[in-house]
């Protein structure tokens, strides 16, 4: 069968992979890549809420996003999480050993977020770390798994990121996974993302182990509001891309962390490589910016319906780098469920000047 070419002229286009049988997390979630909204590269631990309370880590700040995820389209097109990051917690547990939220920021708690998300089509995703405090020094989730487990539950918590701060990496193996198995034994639907391969060197990063305990995985450094963080992303992915793509699938993802469409560094042109690039990854679609000031362009690329559809393709496929000129341009491609081809071209030349591509097609059929 002739396959059909879909060209994404978001400064860049998209392609073809293969496919292996790697089983993730069974809890039938993330079928797709999830979409959503993160807190943390915008606003981080920000909890000055007095003298910045529309910027600080509160009830306020998420029920705002959430407010605008509904109303301004992003809801319509795929976005449904409003995931809280870290700092949201009491600087201690309860009497009987359990998380509970800042009572002066979040007055009203996580369960009440929580429903507020449910009522307007939302879900909540919540912050944890494996560790003995988290990378803010909040009480980490070390000898309380099962504990926190239920108490998200409890909370009615739709996801939950389990960062890897203040703990012995050779845990891992067996802690990360016990997370996974006492979320599923909630009885509740609980996304799980594991910041588990993002501790370790990559040449030691098993992969199929991973993918069988979490639903999505960081495993990079964090994002930083810059073209050059991104580019070290993308070159990440691409130099390792083959064990990458031999990972993902439906159930389980590789995560590049979030996009910064919208907030104060990128161009126009930067901002639709990024969201172009991690649509053809099939990776997690979580923005952190503010969408109380969202510019209409950066809000047109992030809610771009085609780009969308090429992310959340049912195979799951990770696209594939199949032409790389460095500080030049590359060539990404992925094929999809519809017996068509999308590609990525994309100029990474920072001099600003036009590039001349030439690309053979038969690379791509």
């Amino acid at each position: 069968m002739a396959r059909k070419f879909v060209l994404l002229l978001f400064s860049v286009v998209i392609g073809f992979l293969y496919t292996i049988n790697v089983h993730g997390l069974d809890n039938g979630l993330a079928l797709t890549p999830p979409m959503g909204w993160l807190a943390w590269e915008r606003f981080r631990c920000n909890i000055d809420c007095k003298n910045n309370p529309d910027n600080c880590i509160s009830q306020k700040l998420f029920t705002d996003m959430a407010d605008h995820l509904a109303k301004d389209g992003y809801r319509d097109v795929g976005y449904n999480y409003i995931n809280v990051d870290d700092c949201w917690m009491a600087k201690k547990r309860n009497k009987n050993g359990r998380l509970y939220a800042d009572k002066e920021r979040f007055p009203k708690g996580i369960k009440y977020l929580a429903e507020y998300m449910h009522k307007r089509g939302l879900k909540l995703g919540i912050y944890g770390d494996f560790g003995t405090k988290t990378c803010g020094g909040y009480p980490g989730s070390e000898f309380h798994l099962q504990t926190d487990a239920e108490t998200f539950a409890n909370w009615k918590v739709d996801s939950l990121k389990l960062d890897g701060c203040n703990s012995n990496t050779s845990d891992y193996k067996k802690g990360y996974p016990a997370m996974g198995h006492y979320l599923n034994k909630t009885g509740r639907p609980i996304l799980y993302s594991c910041s588990w391969p993002a501790y370790l060197n990559p040449s030691k990063v098993n992969y199929t182990i991973i993918a069988k305990a979490c639903n999505l995985w960081r495993n990079y450094g964090d994002i930083q509001d810059s073209w050059d963080s991104i580019l070290s992303i993308v070159d990440f992915y691409g130099n390792n891309n083959k064990v990458l793509s031999a990972a993902q699938g439906p159930g389980h993802w590789n995560d590049p962390d979030q996009l910064i469409v919208g907030d104060f560094s990128l161009s126009y042109e930067q901002s639709k490589s990024q969201f172009a690039l991690w649509s053809i990854f099939g990776a997690p679609l979580y923005m952190s910016n503010d969408l109380r000031k969202i510019p209409t362009w950066a809000k047109d690329i992030l809610q771009n319906r085609e780009v969308i559809a090429v992310n959340q393709d049912k195979l799951g496929l990770m696209g594939k780098r199949i032409v790389y000129k460095k500080n030049n341009y590359e060539v990404w491609m992925k094929n999809l469920s519809d017996v068509t081809t999308a590609v990525v071209l994309f100029n990474r030349n920072v001099q600003g000047t036009p590039q001349v591509l030439s690309v053979d097609y038969s690379m791509v059929s």
